[in-house]
């Protein structure tokens, strides 16, 4: 099978069946379509039968194709012995989707169906077949392919060098793309063997080798290991019943992604990081920031959460019935009425989806940031995500002695607005932007502005405040009180940080 597999990657990468070379054959109006479900648009594009427009008519589109039409060098009759196509009367047919995935900085491209990203290295992703609208009902163990959450997880994950990495829940093998080159050791776990079949695929055709498969749940097949980095995109999905075990886990309402959190700090080793996916419930008479800060609190863990965004059960039930196509079928309306239903006796006003990351600090204080932020941000953002921690930790731990006598430094790209009537002596406000990195905004005061223009590091906070008090007429004392508690939030936000020179 492995050389099969060698021999069929080979294929691929001659044929031009890469991100770039799919975008360009089917260009921009086929592609963006891809995106949205819509095929019409790659069909046509692809009907003049040349070997990339096959081979993306086979394993993209899922359309049959005519064996003549299939590249010269293609395996077919070992590919349909190993069960990967099906040959009948003079057509292929692929039994799986494989499709090219591109692991540099951008994180991975794709989405739900689309193609995006360019440049970049590598490899190939293999699942069950694209499901859409007229096609038969997903089987329980249906595996997904990589789409938008695979990206935006990948997107998270720490960059940094690890020893040895795990992904929980690893699907089509997706992750393992990612972390190879970043990790020494990698060992990825799914519940369902399926799953586990076609990652090996995936990895196989990426020249991935060495991976640790394990079948379990959470982490019942690691039980006695510890890791670096610990990633996961995990079946939140938040139903009734476990249909599908790519999205769902079975278990009751959130409890899952509340018991992956709880669970992980026992996995990390010491300086380790976990970065997962979830989603959280939104329960009348309670705030959504206790209910998802409970699950980090006691873990001994540093931790940053970011609800990235909120849709109303409707919205929500409505998505994943697209998911599975199940829009029009006969058991929609039915499966729609319960699924509220059941988030109806449960309390539930919302659905929240976004990142939780855990660090173990090895701090006997440690600090954990529940925060909402839909706003475009700077990707990768593993790029930077060390850095987020290492501020939110800093602005928790310094005393407001320590801050004081600290050389603060605002950070490079930092830029301040003033926004106020025209002619006006003074602005009705000032912000500071960031353009790079989360690219936040912070209303700041008159004080605060001052010290992002001076603060270079070369003075402590405390002389730099008495300048300024001795400027604007206002008490030293009084700067030198109401400071730390200003500035704390600046600094676990990123705009100043602490000179270590």
């Amino acid at each position: 099978m492995n050389d099969l597999l060698g021999r069929l990657r080979g294929l691929l990468l001659d044929t031009g069946y890469t991100i770039d070379g799919v975008r360009e054959r089917l260009g921009d109006v086929a592609a963006t379509a891809l995106s949205r479900e819509e095929t019409i648009p790659a069909l046509r594009a692809t009907a003049d039968g040349d070997p990339l427009a096959t081979l993306i008519r086979l394993w993209w589109l899922g359309a049959p194709v005519e064996a003549r039409d299939v590249p010269a060098g293609l395996p077919v009759e070992e590919l349909a012995a190993a069960g990967l196509v099906t040959v009948e009367g003079g057509r292929v047919t692929s039994a799986v989707h494989l499709q090219p995935w591109e692991t540099d900085g951008s994180g991975g491209s794709g989405g739900s169906g689309g193609v995006e990203g360019s440049g970049g290295s590598g490899g190939y992703v293999v699942s069950d077949r694209k499901v859409r609208p007229g096609d038969p009902a997903l089987r329980p163990d249906h595996v997904v392919g990589a789409g938008g959450a695979s990206a935006n997880l990948a997107q998270l994950a720490s960059r940094r060098p690890v020893g040895r990495a795990l992904d929980i829940g690893t699907g089509c093998g997706v992750q393992v793309l990612h972390l190879r080159g970043r990790a020494e050791e990698i060992t990825a776990t799914d519940v369902n063997p399926r799953a586990l079949e076609l990652a090996r695929l995936s990895w196989a055709l990426s020249g991935i080798t060495g991976v640790d498969a394990r079948q379990g749940s959470l982490f019942d097949p690691v039980e006695d290991d510890r890791f670096d980095l610990i990633v996961s995109n995990p079946p939140f999905v938040i139903s009734p019943a476990g249909r599908f075990t790519y999205r769902e886990s079975g278990f009751h309402a959130d409890d899952f992604c509340r018991d992956l959190v709880r669970r992980a700090p026992r996995h990390l080793a010491p300086g380790g990081t976990c970065h997962l996916l979830a989603n959280w419930l939104h329960v009348d008479g309670e705030d959504w920031r206790d209910r998802v800060g409970g699950w980090l609190a006691g873990t001994g863990c540093d931790g940053w959460v970011v609800q990235r965004d909120v849709q109303d059960p409707a919205e929500y039930v409505e998505l994943w019935l697209r998911d599975a196509a199940e829009q029009g079928t006969p058991r929609h309306r039915e499966l729609y009425d319960d699924w509220l239903g059941w988030f109806e006796a449960e309390g539930v006003t919302g659905i929240g989806f976004g990142w939780i990351t855990l660090h173990d600090s090895g701090s006997l204080d440690p600090v954990v940031r529940v925060e909402e932020y839909g706003r475009p941000v700077e990707l990768p953002v593993g790029g930077y995500v060390d850095e987020v921690l290492g501020a939110i930790a800093t602005a928790h731990r310094l005393t407001d002695a320590e801050l004081l006598g600290s050389r603060l430094v605002v950070a490079e790209g930092v830029l301040e607005e003033r926004i106020g009537p025209p002619g006006a002596e003074d602005p009705a406000r000032i912000v500071l932007r960031q353009t790079s990195g989360l690219r936040r905004g912070a209303a700041v005061g008159t004080v605060e502005a001052a010290l992002a223009g001076v603060c270079d590091g070369d003075y402590p906070l405390d002389p730099l405040l008495a300048a300024i008090a001795e400027l604007t007429g206002e008490d030293h004392d009084d700067l030198r009180t109401k400071a730390p508690a200003a500035l704390r939030p600046l600094i676990a936000e990123g705009f100043f940080h602490i000179s270590t020179g």
